[in-house]
């Protein structure tokens, strides 16, 4: 059997691709090939390894990786996990499906550590859930 192929895509690979890369991997792993990247890499935000920690999930492994890399590849899915990727990223014409989650960017938040935590939490479960209805939707 073939896996489908997913590809999350962000601005940056730090947060929300990663969070989703590893939602993904870990719920439904056997059944899809798991990649993230981003129009404009950076690095891999330690709270986003923190909130998953939380949950028992560990994406410390992970690396920001640059989405040029995956051009020429054929995807199942391209899931863009926020609007400013759309703007930023190359085109990458080996995708059956493109799927828009426009997703707050937890690396932008301001305010005090707790609140700023708060906006980790609430990105890291909207995105659970999204990856849960992806999967069921898949299966």
């Amino acid at each position: 059997m073939i896996k489908p192929r997913v590809l999350f895509v962000c601005t940056e690979n730090s947060c929300r691709s990663q969070m989703a890369e590893g939602f993904l991997r870990h719920h439904a792993g056997d059944r899809f090939e798991v990649f993230s990247g981003g129009a404009q890499p950076g690095k891999l935000n330690p709270t986003a390894v923190e909130v998953m920690r939380e949950v028992g999930i560990d994406i410390s492994g992970h690396s920001s990786k640059d989405v040029a890399q995956f051009l020429g590849q054929n995807f199942h899915y391209i899931i863009r996990v926020c609007d400013r990727v759309r703007e930023t990223c190359p085109v990458l014409p080996g995708a059956i499906w493109y799927l828009d989650w426009s997703l707050d960017d937890p690396g932008a938040a301001t305010g005090t550590p707790s609140e700023c935590q708060a906006v980790f939490h609430r990105v890291r479960d909207e995105i659970e859930g999204r990856v849960l209805d992806f999967i069921a939707k898949e299966s």
